[in-house]
């Protein structure tokens, strides 16, 4: 479908006479239309269509369609309805009362064009530089950052449904693809066993026998293979999305021939982060946080927290569910460095804030990260009575390290492990550490001297301040704005259904992130233009009763 770009658009006479009328008092989205207009121009999605086709419906339309369904937890089916049916959505929509809209499949297949055409990020950047000309958006104010995690749009299974269902979904694939040669192939009791869906509760309750119907499935996956290896006027089978699935699972989850058919124990098992969760969205991952087991991904939301302001999100970063907070805080400075919205003081938690991301976001954006660090984990500091590294003297430029005995240390060298690059090993003399009378407060090793591992320097020192400094009321000041980040996410999973992906996969996810923080800044927006004042803190009556510090 080609696109006929519209120069103009305009609320019609009629449809403004009556939503003037059905809301006297503005209503968010008359007021969102008289202050940004239509937000977007139909060029901005000129690289989605091709030149030539049929007349595609207004990219202008279906984007703002799209925004206010999300904006309301709506689907496709219910947001057509509303165009329709609804004045003020005509109003924003510029749609006269008669307009009879378009097909509810038309979502579909606009949100699929942005995802192939990698520009869902144009509807959170077209509406930064806006807000930011109507002083809606500081320069280098304060913004602060946390995830949440998102639930995948599959079911969670365990090892035994994961396998079974992944040859389930290459048996159906191919009963589609080539039903006569899988006939020919299947033995009768394949039928019996892959034809309903795998439920935990009909399998065996014994772990010997689940074990074994566990190497069963594995004999019958790999023998599939085998045929479809060994059917060369079907090789076009073997580039099948399932049968690459199958393929790429067994090798993960069995040993494979010409060695016996084994299932795998647990601890065989790669990394969670590199195993395929579900047959149905291979990028969705298992994850685990403070007892919390779900598959999925993860979504990082920033937003600008200065006073005087609308709370604004300015980026938005998704990620597999087991990839770490700590390796998204570069990641998150240079997206925002690159449209020009990089933070002074970004707030975050104890997730973002390794020594390592608060050194790099401060040499390479100039930014000063506000949150906790780790405390240390060792058990000196614990025991409040030991002596942790915090209480050594350290001496970069003479290569020394003096511990609180008044004993300097007798080695210096650089550290060979390659997850630790640039750290350095200290040591003290056995000599010093034998005889000392603090030895139970330093070390438990008996025979030999208290060692250090040191990191980096500047990574070093940071920490060390930074440890100190968070004790302090200052620092529980300057820290308490990021907790309004929380309402960001409550308000998402509240109204935009954040909790759960709409989507399979990660870019179709990313999507759906994008859109919800668009239409969430919208609301915020023409709330703020409404004159909505933002909500407080909810405190308890028994709370209010707490008697003030002295």
């Amino acid at each position: 479908m080609s696109l006929l770009p519209q120069v103009v658009y305009f609320v019609p006479e009629e449809p403004a006479r009556v939503a003037r009328a059905a809301f006297p008092r503005s209503n968010p989205y008359l007021r969102l239309a008289d202050t940004l207009g239509t937000i977007y121009q139909d060029g901005d999605f000129a690289e989605l269509y091709p030149l030539r086709g049929q007349p595609a419906a207004s990219p202008v339309r279906l984007a703002l369609t799209t925004i206010l369904q999300f904006a309301e937890g709506l689907s496709d089916r219910q947001a057509a309805e509303a165009v329709r049916g609804r004045i003020d959505w005509k109003y924003l929509l510029c749609l006269e009362l008669t307009d009879p809209g378009f097909d509810a499949s038309v979502l579909s297949e606009f949100r699929s064009r942005l995802v192939r055409g990698e520009v869902e990020a144009l509807r959170l950047e077209k509406l930064l530089p806006q807000f930011k000309e109507m002083g809606l958006l500081k320069q280098r104010g304060r913004q602060r950052t946390d995830s949440t995690h998102v639930l995948a749009a599959v079911r969670m299974l365990n090892r035994l449904e994961r396998v079974g269902e992944t040859i389930r979904a290459a048996l159906n694939s191919l009963a589609v693809i080539a039903p006569e040669w899988l006939r020919g192939v299947a033995l009768p009791e394949w039928y019996e066993r892959y034809e309903r869906r795998m439920e935990n509760y009909q399998f065996p309750k014994t772990e010997a026998a689940r074990t074994a119907l566990g190497a069963q499935i594995g004999t019958d996956g790999w023998s599939l293979l085998q045929a479809i290896d060994e059917a060369p006027e079907w090789a076009c089978l073997r580039e099948l999305p399932a049968i690459k699935t199958l393929r790429q699972v067994w090798g993960e989850q069995y040993t494979a021939p010409p060695h016996p058919i084994r299932w795998l124990k647990v601890e065989e098992l790669g990394a969670s982060s590199e195993l395929i969760a579900s047959p149905y969205d291979l990028e969705a991952r298992w994850s685990t946080k403070r007892g919390l087991e779900w598959v999925g991904y993860k979504v990082h939301l920033t937003e600008t927290c200065d006073p005087d302001t609308p709370r604004l999100i300015t980026e938005v970063t998704t990620t597999p569910a087991t990839t770490p907070d700590d390796q998204m805080l570069e990641q998150i400075h240079e997206q925002l460095a690159e449209r020009d919205l990089l933070p002074a003081e970004p707030l975050v938690d104890k997730g973002y804030t390794t020594a390592e991301a608060l050194v790099s976001s401060q040499q390479n954006y100039g930014v000063k990260g506000i949150g906790p660090v780790a405390d240390d984990a060792s058990w000196q500091a614990r025991a409040g009575e030991g002596f942790s590294r915090g209480d050594f003297v350290v001496d970069w430029e003479a290569e020394t390290v003096t511990c609180p005995a008044g004993r300097q240390s007798s080695s210096w060298l650089p550290n060979n492990d390659e997850t630790k690059p640039g750290a350095i090993r200290v040591a003290f003399s056995r000599r010093d550490c034998t005889p000392c009378a603090f030895r139970s407060k330093c070390t438990k090793r008996k025979l030999e001297p208290r060692e250090l591992m040191l990191q980096r320097r500047e990574e070093y020192e940071a920490l060390q301040i930074r440890r100190k400094h968070q004790t302090t009321l200052e620092f529980r000041t300057e820290y308490a704005a990021r907790a309004g980040i929380e309402g960001t996410h409550s308000q998402g999973l509240r109204r935009c259904d954040l909790r759960q992906s709409r989507y399979i996969g990660l870019a179709k996810t990313h999507l759906q992130h994008v859109l919800t923080a668009v239409a969430i800044n919208l609301i915020r927006v023409a709330e703020w233009f409404i004159g909505t004042p933002l909500a407080k803190t909810r405190v308890s009556p028994f709370a209010r009763l707490k008697p003030s510090p002295a």
